[in-house]
């Protein structure tokens, strides 16, 4: 039987609100290879949903965590070192705006509702490296879910554009900051998938069409293969890799302006 990449680590996933989550994604295939995880949930409602999940996972671990309050991530990770007495790597995968700001122009955000998606959306990495950062005492890798919206203009993105783009500069810091301790601190900027999130947007279905009609390998990616990114990334095989975004998006990102097939070909 082929070694499993991730046999005796430890980690945590946060940010799974569904089945359809990136972060839920990721844990599949962490835990496929392996991995032991712990996660974070906000609510009841999520517990239940998350808990659900779990039985698919076993030996998992689930505790409450809301990442905008300083005290619930020391909380959580205190829960968390109680059963594991190390971890290996922190999955982020948490973003939030308020549904009206994705509406409109970008120029009418109300200065609490910016601070609150900076806050949530990029601030709560930094808050969550801290946290982690004593129990990762072999090193280890932390990842971040971004997408394309930090780097250009996407219509309707707005103010999480302008979040995802600190949350891509916060990493780099934090790889500066860790790096001595070997901890690797990287992003994976994704490209649109339907999720819980996307669904806020608006025009997200023409997002999705124009991904596959123009991205180099015409289609759309998929949240499994976030997940073997992210496993890539958590894995030694990226043992020299940090402060990095990594697009994961069917090469997309690279295009400067689209042209139908026909005129490409003449």
């Amino acid at each position: 039987m082929t070694q499993q990449m991730l046999a005796g680590k430890r980690g945590v996933v946060l940010g799974v609100a569904n089945n359809r989550s990136i972060a839920w994604a990721c844990a599949k295939e962490l835990a496929a290879q392996g991995a032991e995880l712990a996660f974070n949930y906000l609510g009841a409602a999520q517990e239940k949903r998350l808990k659900e999940l779990l039985t698919g996972i076993p030996n998992s671990l689930a505790f409450p965590c809301d990442v905008a309050r300083d005290e619930e991530i020391q909380s959580f990770f205190a829960e968390v070192s109680k059963k594991f007495d190390s971890i290996d790597f922190v999955i982020h995968s948490i973003g939030y705006a308020d549904k009206e700001d994705l509406k409109g122009k970008f120029l009418n955000t109300s200065r609490a509702n910016f601070a609150l998606a900076l806050d949530i959306s990029a601030y709560s990495l930094v808050a969550v490296a801290k946290a982690a950062e004593p129990l990762m005492r072999q090193g280890g890798s932390i990842v971040a879910m971004s997408y394309y919206g930090a780097e250009k203009v996407v219509p309707h993105y707005n103010v999480m554009g302008v979040a995802k783009a600190a949350l891509e500069m916060s990493s780099k810091y934090l790889a500066e900051d860790l790096g001595a301790k070997g901890i690797r601190v990287n992003c994976i900027s994704a490209g649109p998938v339907r999720t819980l999130a996307s669904s806020a947007i608006p025009g997200f279905k023409s997002m999705l069409e124009t991904a596959q009609k123009f991205a180099p390998l015409r289609r759309n990616m998929t949240a499994e293969e976030v997940g073997k990114s992210a496993l890539y990334l958590i894995s030694d095989l990226s043992s020299a890799v940090t402060g990095e975004v990594l697009h994961v998006d069917c090469g997309y990102n690279i295009l400067g302006m689209f042209m139908s097939d026909q005129e490409s070909e003449g």
